[in-house]
């Protein structure tokens, strides 16, 4: 199950964004790895309170979005899916771009952690 965290300025969830936010999330996944995958998306929104951001040691206000993205470790290293990571990075930027203007794409950090077989489980059950 693709399931994502995305860090963001408080003030930047406005009630217009969130929604947006997790649409283009989960159209990106779909863009990547198909149709199949739209239901399985779990998208999370954690705002930042202002003054709990920093950069280069003092508190800062720019927007700089942090997306994680945790999937299972094989979907990386799928052959029919061999340039899943840089097309999923390249995608998520996109989506958080088109949320937020492009005067925040440098700012856009994208991480993708792979989850072993056997390391997650859903409803008290090893999937």
């Amino acid at each position: 199950m693709p399931h994502f965290d995305v860090r963001i300025h408080e003030e930047a969830l406005d009630g217009t964004a969130e929604p947006q936010l997790i649409h283009e999330l989960t159209e990106a996944v779909v863009a990547v790895y198909g149709e199949r995958f739209r239901e399985l998306v779990v998208v999370e929104l954690f705002g930042i309170p202002d003054g709990y951001w920093g950069e280069g040691g003092v508190p800062s206000r720019k927007l700089a979005p942090v997306v994680t993205l945790r999937l299972r470790e094989g979907a990386f290293a799928l052959p029919q899916f061999e340039k899943a990571p840089a097309q999923l990075i390249s995608a998520l930027t996109d989506g958080v771009v088109a949320v937020f203007g492009e005067e925040i794409r440098e700012r856009v950090t994208v991480h993708l952690v792979s989850v072993p077989s056997g390391r997650s489980g859903v409803g008290g059950e090893l999937v």
